[in-house]
């Protein structure tokens, strides 16, 4: 006898209860006609993750209840079939001076009609991007219900990655581990998951199956990759990453012990999901918001041309417009180089001036600036004229704009607000420089969206990077050498060593203390820059929480 499971691997929509309800129900009823009688949906699959702060409104929480129910009167004719379904549930006990929490992070087993079992998430992370004890009370007790003769233990997510949780299913007889997930991305947390499941099906002697979120949540990004485990702890099988999927997973009870088989999508490059977790997190932001399509000052440098290549692969040439805004300071090669690209992707591309602009802003200050010698305030002000351009076209057309700025200039303030920081969508916010290269290496060799080989030119990636606001500039005039530079903020943003670990592996005392000092006076930058999409295990979004104002400098 051979239990059929399905982990439905799906895109949901924070909020959107009535559609999140009838994708399960479509899922549900797609998995039964190909045998499935246990559907596996992710964490809080019902309202969406994460919710944040609309988990503290009673009426969000009630329109869960409702989605749930509607998921099991739809769901129950079909005789047998077994859904979890991700939802909140419970609320707060009021007065005027205290605010009692009894919210849940659960979930709900639901046959032929009914609720037979609702489980509550035991361990509530708060790390990262992480927030769960502001809106969740622990769980108790285990949640083990049979289907077609197998004991299932549910646990959701951080659950798995603790001892506990498990055993306790395990004393209470389960004989499959069902985990249900919403676990963001970052580079290398798919293979660190596998590693953490193996250990915890080995641990308790009981094969795991894993049922994950796929989809783009504001600056999170869930990459799907549903697995299963053996007892022993080996991956047999794997659902495609970054894409929704029914993926089906069979136990196998004929033994008396289930032994669980499937399907191994085969591993990629770590570049690979870097570049799909871009392209979904444009994708989604922008379509989940319902933008008509995005635009992005092109300036014949490395990071808007990596930023156009990622929105035409997400979102079609047709949605993205590119604007060069060439200065007195713009090098030829800077504007030939951008159209060239620009037709590489076939995008709609324009050209405005910001000379004429540049030269009105001198003159009216140049009473206030006698005798003064020009300096960042004037290339600050290039910069600005292209964010009111860029944000006027966005206002007339309704196109997002799309910013371009990198991990190591929002690390050090080398970015302007107002300006280069302008817009709605940091698609690169969460990218070192030295990354930005090398995944653009990676997409000129390779052409996963089908929407053109070869779309950099190659003197944009091997020319040094300029800003271009003044005389013969390069970015190194100001910062350190990117390699050094990037490899000081891994260990002192990223690692939290402090100053006096950095040099003793080796870097210059001065350098270290002045990209420290960048780092720490450029908050107040950091906090005025828009959303954008988190790839590393901490970016400068949920997961950096620095003061603006205070004194330690170690």
């Amino acid at each position: 006898m051979a239990l059929q499971i399905c982990t439905a691997q799906l895109n949901f929509v924070v909020g959107d209860m009535p559609g999140n309800a009838q994708k399960i129900i479509d899922a549900a009823r797609r998995a039964y006609d190909q045998g499935a009688r246990l559907v596996l949906t992710p964490e809080l699959s019902i309202c969406g993750y994460a919710a944040e702060d609309l988990f503290l409104r009673p009426a969000f929480v009630a329109a869960c209840d409702d989605a749930l129910k509607t998921v099991a009167r739809a769901l129950a004719g079909l005789k047998g079939l077994h859904v979890v379904v991700g939802h909140p549930v419970g609320g707060d006990l009021r007065s005027k001076s205290v605010q009692v929490q009894r919210r849940l992070n659960a979930a709900s087993v639901v046959s032929e009609g009914r609720v037979l079992e609702t489980y509550a998430k035991r361990e509530l992370p708060n790390y990262q991007v992480f927030d769960e004890r502001r809106y969740f009370t622990p769980g108790k007790g285990t949640c083990v219900f049979q289907v077609d003769g197998v004991n299932v233990g549910l646990l959701i997510c951080e659950d798995a990655w603790f001892e506990e949780p498990a055993l306790l299913a395990q004393e209470t007889g389960a004989e499959v581990l069902a985990v249900i997930n919403a676990s963001p991305f970052h580079v290398g947390k798919g293979g660190e998951r596998v590693s953490r499941m193996a250990d915890r099906a080995r641990a308790v002697g009981m094969p795991l199956v894993y049922a994950h979120f796929v989809g783009g949540q504001d600056e999170v990004v869930f990459d799907g990759g549903s697995f299963a485990v053996d007892a022993e702890g080996t991956l047999v099988g794997r659902a495609p990453a970054f894409r929704e999927d029914l993926f089906m997973v069979t136990a196998d009870n004929s033994s008396g012990r289930p032994v669980l088989s499937s399907t191994i999508a085969p591993p990629r490059e770590q570049d690979a999901d870097l570049w799909d977790a871009l392209v979904m997190g444009v994708r989604d932001y922008i379509g989940k918001n319902g933008f008509p399509g995005v635009l992005l000052g092109l300036s014949g440098g490395i990071d808007s041309a990596l930023v156009l290549a990622i929105a035409v692969d997400a979102l079609g040439k047709d949605k993205v417009r590119a604007v060069m805004m060439p200065s007195p300071y713009t090098q030829d090669i800077s504007w030939i180089d951008a159209r060239d690209m620009a037709a590489r992707l076939g995008v709609r591309y324009d050209e405005i001036s910001i000379a004429p602009q540049f030269e009105a802003f001198k003159a009216s200050l140049a009473g206030e600036f006698k005798g003064l010698p020009e300096d960042t305030t004037e290339e600050n002000i290039q910069a600005r004229i292209r964010g009111v351009l860029l944000m006027a076209l966005s206002n007339k057309f309704g196109s997002i704009v799309l910013t371009t700025g990198n991990k190591s200039e929002m690390a050090t303030g080398y970015c302007t607000l107002y300006g280069d920081m302008a817009g709605g969508f940091a698609v690169i916010k969460d990218l070192f420089k030295t990354t930005v290269f090398s995944l653009a290496k990676w997409r000129n060799r390779n052409d996963p969206y089908g929407t053109g080989a070869n779309p950099i030119p190659e003197r944009i990636i091997t020319r040094p990077p300029s800003a271009e606001l003044r005389p013969d500039q390069v970015d190194q005039d100001s910062l350190p050498p990117y390699e050094v530079l990037d490899a000081i903020l891994i260990r002192y943003m990223q690692d939290d060593e402090g100053i006096e670990q950095i040099v003793a592996a080796g870097f210059d005392r001065a350098v270290v203390e002045k990209v420290a000092r960048l780092v720490r006076i450029n908050e107040y930058k950091r906090r005025q820059a828009p959303v954008g999409i988190r790839v590393s295990y901490r970016g400068f979004g949920k997961d950096w929480r620095y003061p603006i104002t205070g004194k330690f400098r170690a």
